[in-house]
């Protein structure tokens, strides 16, 4: 599979990677100074945050793939920055990292829908394990926080990607099959709200 990843999407994607973690760490931290917190957070934001945005691109690049198209991540460093700065000023994260890049000419608007559709369904997936480990294990400790965190952020990482505006995946999505797109983006807003209510 590495072998798919060239050197420098594989290197944006661990910058991306790192600076999501970090300017998630800042907001976690805000009222929090000591080294061994800010550590911890710094963990839980690299498994939760930073592996949820890793899994939710690489599965927009390997459906793409799987149509016989090219696709790699580039991140963009202008909002790598905005994103930390946010964070460290105002407590708040804009993560806009980069995009999935597919080249292909004949993209038709199915195949198009469902690589699109793939990043976010990844997210859910990932934010119903979180939730797993999040109810399975005994409260207030550190694989309880990264449950938390992590159904939490995966679920508003799928909810955020399915508004159908913009360069979003929900607005391509929409454009291909409608009943996926309110599979999804009500499957999405659903879990947000579970992960404020359990």
């Amino acid at each position: 599979m590495l072998e798919r990843i060239p050197r420098r999407e594989r290197l944006d994607l661990v910058i991306a990677w790192l600076a999501i973690s970090i300017a998630f760490t800042l907001i976690f931290i805000r009222n929090h100074v000591d080294p061994l917190t800010a550590l911890a957070y710094f963990g839980i934001s690299l498994l939760t945050v930073g592996v949820g945005f890793v899994l939710h691109e690489l599965a927009h690049k390997f459906t793409a793939m799987r149509f016989g198209f090219w696709a790699e991540f580039r991140k963009d460093n202008q909002m790598l920055l905005v994103a930390v700065v946010l964070a460290a000023l105002v407590g708040v994260v804009f993560a806009a990292p980069g995009a999935t890049v597919v080249y292909g000419e004949r993209i038709d608007r199915r195949q198009d829908g469902l690589i699109s559709a793939a990043g976010p369904a990844m997210s859910l997936v990932l934010a119903l394990g979180f939730m797993g480990l999040y109810l399975l294990v005994p409260q207030g400790g550190l694989l309880w926080l990264l449950g938390l965190f992590g159904m939490r952020i995966n679920a508003m990482l799928a909810a955020f990607n399915m508004l159908p505006v913009s360069v979003l995946d929900g607005r391509k999505v929409l454009a291909w099959n409608p009943i996926v797109f309110g599979l999804l983006i009500a499957g999405s807003f659903i879990l947000v709200y579970l992960t404020y209510v359990l």
